[in-house]
């Protein structure tokens, strides 16, 4: 079974995903609010993925990113953004980032990019 890091400072956010990947055969190993935590429980539980919110607070997604990347220059970290933070991603996507998702979430979206991001 592969496993999901879920990182996004909004409760509702880190549930809807959770109910999306669980529904499809994965593992949320763990779930951050922030980018520090994001670096902690990946190191703790190197999943197979990351979804990294872009806007959080203490660490920003794309300074984790950065920092998981540097270590783990194998992990696949997808974005997640709101409208109108194109910048931003395309940013995180130049740092490393696979690909990423917008918000609000779809599931088929979700699954879409998912599935490009761990191949298949």
């Amino acid at each position: 079974m592969k496993q999901v890091l879920i990182v996004d400072d909004a409760l509702f956010m880190r549930n809807l995903l959770r109910d999306i990947f669980e529904a499809n055969g994965w593992e949320v190993v763990a779930e951050a609010e922030n980018g520090l935590q994001a670096l902690e429980r990946f190191v703790t539980y190197r999943p197979d993925l990351v979804t990294m919110d872009i806007v959080m607070p203490e660490m920003g997604g794309i300074d984790a990113l950065k920092r998981i990347l540097e270590d783990y220059p194998q992990s696949k970290i997808v974005m997640c953004s709101a409208l109108g933070q194109e910048s931003m991603v395309m940013e995180a996507i130049n740092a490393g980032a696979i690909d990423f998702i917008v918000k609000p979430f779809q599931e088929k979206q979700v699954l879409e990019v998912v599935g490009r991001a761990c191949g298949g």
